[in-house]
């Protein structure tokens, strides 16, 4: 049985159809089709029903799909015990936050690039919740404070943030001194998050109100800058801010907790080596330089 067609199944199956499948593979949809129908010729079943919005899974499809999946990591792990130390091939899928991704994680998976040749590193940057499994991602870098989940992560770095307001705000509103305080000002939020402060041991929740939002960090500060409110940002997006004085902390006494940087991947006994390798680059990066790594922890 033909590795490619098990691998090309795989994809259809998660990606919901045959033209996803061919754009996360790269190849051409009636090159997916073909494979297909020599799988489904091959096992004498049909492993998909076609419809006009895809492709769904038979009772037999479904049933193939796990099994087919698990041979194709098995192989995965097995190629990769073979290649030379150090030697990385293949196509790693990573999603990376947009607002300071390009930045600040860019550099990071380009000097991956350069030490492995023979990878293909495909990065998607979006500030949106990506669906690792659906979308058919090997891993995502996430920051702020992960909700529960299925999927595995690994902390690569620290986050620190503070609430900042600029001078023309504080001039015309004043400056909060305790959370209670905060709640009566604007501020500015990425939906209807929640934020946290520390008073010594102990975790405050605040949930503040604000007319201006958006799902992009930068916009955020963007917006903190031109005295719209106070915005609750990472130390990567505010450091030039505030040592330019555009942006002042406020509410010192009331920190946020320090968030993470992580590397998430679906749930599997053996990650990647690829993904491994990505690990440690990022920790070896964004350890020593914590405000290189941060991001909204709201996020």
């Amino acid at each position: 049985m033909d590795i490619e067609e098990l691998q090309t199944f795989v994809e259809v199956a998660d990606a919901g159809g045959v033209s996803p499948a061919a754009l996360r593979l790269g190849v051409s949809k009636s090159i997916v089709s073909r494979r297909l129908f020599r799988l489904e010729a091959e096992l004498g079943v049909q492993l998909l029903a076609r419809t006009t919005r895809g492709a769904a899974l038979t009772e037999a499809g479904a049933t193939f799909r796990d099994y087919a999946a698990r041979v194709c990591a098995e192989i995965d792990v097995a190629k990769e015990t073979i290649l030379p130390a150090g030697d990385l091939r293949g196509r790693l899928r990573v999603a990376v936050p947009l607002s300071f991704g390009q930045t600040y994680f860019a550099p990071i998976l380009a000097e991956m690039a350069r030490r492995h040749p023979q990878l293909q590193i495909h990065t998607c940057y979006s500030d949106r919740f990506v669906d690792l499994i659906t979308e058919g991602y090997d891993c995502a870098i996430r920051v702020g404070y992960l909700q529960d989940s299925n999927l595995i992560a690994r902390r690569v770095g620290p986050i620190y943030g503070k609430l900042v307001a600029s001078p023309d705000y504080i001039k015309a509103h004043g400056s909060p001194e305790t959370p209670e305080e905060l709640v009566a000002h604007e501020a500015l939020m990425q939906g209807t998050e929640a934020w946290q402060l520390t008073d010594g041991d102990k975790i405050i929740t605040v949930r503040p109100q604000g007319r201006f939002k958006a799902d992009n960090g930068t916009a955020l500060v963007a917006a903190a800058a031109a005295g719209l409110g106070i915005g609750y940002l990472p130390d990567c997006l505010t450091h030039e801010y505030i040592a330019s004085g555009a942006l002042v902390p406020v509410m010192t006494r009331y920190p946020p907790p320090p968030a993470g940087a992580y590397v998430i991947r679906p749930p599997g006994q053996h990650p990647a080596r690829k993904i491994r390798v990505l690990t440690e680059l990022l920790i070896e990066y964004c350890e020593p330089a914590p405000h290189l790594a941060g991001a909204a922890p709201v996020s």
